[in-house]
């Protein structure tokens, strides 16, 4: 559990590095991004998915891409050191923070699972 938090962090702190209208300041602000933003993915994500469904259906999927990027924003109402200029930021951070996190898992496997 903390080798993935770790990871989460990096990623969030990698991420936030490559764009310059997200900023994570000071850098321990990355630890707890990760926490909040696995906390709201976790139990918000799933209730606004739900309501979402049917014009995530007529769009083919691509509302799920705004919905990350809400909950983006909602992370950074919450967490003080962490900013993102506006719902296309939060929606470009989402997807690279996907790729990020999809590479740092593939990198840092677990040879044991």
């Amino acid at each position: 559990m903390i080798a993935r938090l770790i990871l989460s962090s990096v990623a969030v702190g990698i991420t936030a590095y490559f764009m310059d209208s997200v900023t994570i300041e000071p850098w321990y602000v990355a630890i707890i991004v990760a926490v909040v933003l696995g906390a709201i993915n976790s139990f918000v994500r799933p209730i606004v998915k739900f309501f979402a469904l049917p014009i995530t259906i007529l769009t083919l999927g691509l509302f799920s891409l705004v919905i990350n990027g809400l909950m983006v924003m909602l992370c950074d109402k919450f967490v003080s050191g962490f900013t993102v200029d506006g719902l296309g930021s939060a929606i470009l951070f989402s997807i690279i923070l996907a790729i990020v996190s999809w590479v740092l898992n593939i990198m840092f496997k677990d040879s044991g699972n």
